[in-house]
C-alpha cells in the first residue's frame, strides 16, 4: 500500500503547489495510519495445540471479531526455542502451550507480557494462572485441564487397589506398571505435584518404587499405555484423561473395545485430589497486536470456547460456572471429581528438581 501511494504522490507532484501540498499531507497521514490499520485485524499465534477440533474456535473468533488468525504449530519446546531466537523481531502475539512446567519456564525466561484482564481473572481460578507480576499483570492463564488418571486391568485388580498415586509403588504391582518417558512434560508436572504433596524425600522413594514395578522400559505415548493394559502387557498404567476419552468416543470400534477392557480411577479423592495439568495461553513479550491477543485469550475463557475444550478435545473446562455435555468425561467420573488445588506455578518450579530425582532412580 505504501508503494502505491508514493507512486500517486509522485504524479501529483507535477501539478500545482497547492495540490502538491494537499497530496503530501495525505501521504503523511496514510504512512502513519496504514500500519495500524494493517495490524488492527490480525493475530499471530504460536500454538502447541495440534488438535484439529480447535479449528472451530479459531474460525468462530474470526467471525465474531473480524480478526484474521495466522498460526504456527510446533511443540512446546520448539515454540520456546523459536521465541528466544527471534527476540524482539518475533511476530508472535499469542502463545499456546500444553504443560504447566513449560508455561512457568517461559515466564521465568521473560517470554511473556504480563497483562491485566478482569475477564480472565474473574473466569479462571487463581491456582490455574501465574502469580501476579510486580505491575499486577498476569503472565499466563490456564485455559483447560487434563487429569492424570490411572487405568487398570479389571480382571487382575480392583478400583481400591489403585485409588491413590502412592499405591502404584506397592510391591503388588511388581512387573505391572506401564508409563511414558520420565522426561516427558506430563510426567514431570505430575511428579512436581507429588513433590508438593509428599516432599522431595518421600517422592524420590515413591519414584524408586514405580521404577521397580515397571513392566517394561518407558516408551510410547499415553494411548500406548492404555492399549498396553487392554492387551495384558501391563496391569496398570498412567494416562491423561483426554486420551482415554478420545478412545471412548472414537469412531473406530477397536478403540472402543480397548476401553471396555479396562477400569479408570481418579486417584486421591480421599485427600488432596487428582493431579491436573493445564493447557494455557499467554501474550508474547514482543506482541505487535497485544490488544487482539488479550481479546483472544478472553474468548478462550468464554463459555462457548470452554464448552468446545470439553466437547471438542475432551479436556476439562477451567472457567468458573461452565457446564458441558461430554458423555465420555461424564462416564469416567459420574460428572465431577476432586482435583488438587496446589498452584500450578509451584509444579513448574519443581521441574529441575524432579528431573534430577528421576535420573537418580533410573526413571528413563
Amino acid at each position: 500500500m505504501i508503494r502505491i501511494w508514493i507512486t500517486l504522490a509522485s504524479i501529483h507532484f507535477k501539478k500545482t503547489p497547492m495540490t502538491r501540498s494537499i497530496t503530501l499531507i495525505s501521504l503523511a497521514c496514510l504512512l502513519t495510519v496504514s500500519p495500524l490499520m494493517a495490524q488492527d485485524k490480525v493475530l499471530n499465534i504460536y500454538s502447541a495445540r495440534h488438535y484439529p477440533t480447535d479449528e472451530v474456535m479459531y474460525s468462530d473468533f474470526t467471525k465474531a471479531t473480524g480478526i484474521k488468525i495466522n498460526r504456527v504449530d510446533a511443540d512446546d519446546a520448539g515454540i520456546l526455542a523459536r521465541l528466544k531466537a527471534e527476540g524482539a523481531a518475533s511476530p508472535a502475539d499469542v502463545i499456546l502451550l500444553v504443560d504447566a512446567a513449560r508455561l512457568w519456564r517461559a515466564e521465568v525466561d521473560g517470554l511473556f507480557l504480563p497483562v491485566k484482564s478482569a475477564k480472565l481473572e474473574d473466569a479462571i481460578p487463581a491456582n490455574l494462572r501465574a502469580k501476579p507480576a510486580d505491575n499486577g499483570g498476569t503472565a499466563w492463564f490456564g485455559l483447560s485441564t487434563r487429569a492424570r488418571v490411572v487405568v487398570y486391568d479389571k480382571v487382575k485388580f480392583s478400583k481400591s487397589d489403585v485409588d491413590s498415586y502412592e499405591k502404584l509403588a506397592d510391591t503388588k504391582f511388581k512387573g505391572q506398571l506401564c508409563v511414558r518417558s520420565g522426561s516427558h512434560p506430563y510426567n514431570l508436572s505430575w511428579v512436581g505435584a507429588m513433590t508438593e504433596h509428599l516432599g522431595p524425600q518421600k517422592t524420590e522413594v515413591w519414584l524408586k518404587g514405580l521404577v521397580d514395578n515397571m513392566a517394561r522400559s518407558p516408551k510410547g505415548g499415553d494411548t500406548d499405555q492404555i492399549k498396553g493394559v487392554a492387551s495384558g502387557e501391563c496391569g496398570v498404567a498412567v494416562t491423561n484423561s483426554y486420551y482415554l476419552a478420545r478412545m471412548m468416543r472414537s469412531g473406530n470400534a477397536a478403540d472402543r473395545a480397548v476401553t471396555e477392557k479396562i477400569g479408570v480411577v481418579f486417584p486421591n479423592q480421599n485427600n488432596w485430589g487428582t493431579h491436573v495439568n493445564i493447557a494455557g495461553g499467554a501474550v508474547a513479550r514482543h506482541a505487535k497486536n497485544a490488544d487482539n491477543a488479550v481479546k483472544f485469550l478472553e474468548y478462550l475463557a468464554s463459555p462457548s470456547a470452554q464448552n468446545h475444550f470439553a466437547n471438542g478435545n475432551n479436556e476439562w473446562p477451567v472457567a468458573k460456572g461452565v457446564s458441558f455435555d461430554n458423555p465420555a468425561l461424564k462416564a469416567m467420573t459420574g460428572g465431577s471429581f476432586k482435583s488438587e488445588l496446589i498452584p500450578i506455578s509451584a509444579v513448574g518450579m519443581n521441574q529441575i528438581k524432579v528431573q534430577q530425582m528421576m535420573d537418580r532412580v533410573g526413571f528413563k
